[in-house]
């Protein structure tokens, strides 16, 4: 292999690499809820993850919606220095039956609503947490959020993610509520943050474990970027070589 050869392979390899991490950075950059998986009847933490996307706005409101044709009868927020939480109740034509529990009510929103100077800039994110419970049946649950900047600029998080096709631009949030296995009632619920809330007091819940799907892409992201500069740099001395 020639040295101009050489210079153009490892210079080219760099530059794809570093490509690839950017789009893959960029595509990753969704609302997000975790755990994405629990189980049905439980009590758990549910964490918003909210990257700001734009280059020159922040975000200053987050809203969640939570599903209002399964309701879950507890909602609580966990306090966020400089945000304040407001929780949407919705009121029923009817009461609705959720397990052992009849509802004339129950929170459909909740929504984070920063104070002033206070904001999510370029390249930040923010995580805004809430304890529900119990869960409702096993499904599949979308639970659409919407980002607010500070220029105006309004984004929906809404669109219902379908097995075997490709991902929506803007993907909802989506909790997978499993049937519970076990004598403990959470063995079908791998990765999740359970709490109980027997005693009808405020469920709260530790985080445990780390992120796995966040693990990967960043050891993806560095792995990208050590390989890149590596390319650059064969390519940079295969430069050098061919002037000297």
């Amino acid at each position: 292999m020639t040295t101009r050869t050489l210079a153009r392979v490892g210079l080219a390899a760099g530059g794809a690499v570093t490509l690839g991490v950017v789009l893959a950075a960029t595509a990753a950059a969704h609302v997000t809820i975790r755990p994405d998986v629990d189980t049905a009847g439980s009590y758990a933490k549910i964490t918003v993850r909210v990257p700001n996307e734009s280059d020159t706005a922040g975000t200053v409101q987050v809203r969640l919606e939570l599903p209002a044709d399964s309701p879950i009868p507890s909602v609580r927020v966990q306090p966020h220095a400089g945000w304040t939480a407001e929780l949407t109740t919705t009121q029923f034509p009817e009461p609705v039956q959720v397990g052992d529990r009849t509802l004339e009510e129950a929170v459909t929103a909740v929504t984070w609503t920063a104070d002033p100077g206070v904001r999510i800039g370029p390249g930040e994110f923010d995580e805004f947490a809430i304890s529900v419970g119990p869960l409702p049946e096993a499904g599949t649950y979308f639970l659409p959020a919407t980002q607010t900047y500070d220029d105006g600029e309004v984004v929906a998080w809404a669109e219902e993610t379908v097995e075997g096709q490709e991902e929506p631009e803007h993907p909802a949030p989506a909790l997978e509520v499993v049937e519970a296995t076990g004598e403990d009632g959470h063995g079908g619920a791998p990765a999740a943050e359970n709490v109980s809330d027997e005693g009808g007091g405020e469920a709260t819940a530790s985080a445990g474990g780390g992120d796995t799907s966040d693990d990967l892409a960043r050891g993806v992201g560095i792995g990208g970027l050590v390989v890149g500069a590596a390319g650059l740099g064969i390519g940079a001395a295969a430069l050098r070589r061919r002037h000297a």
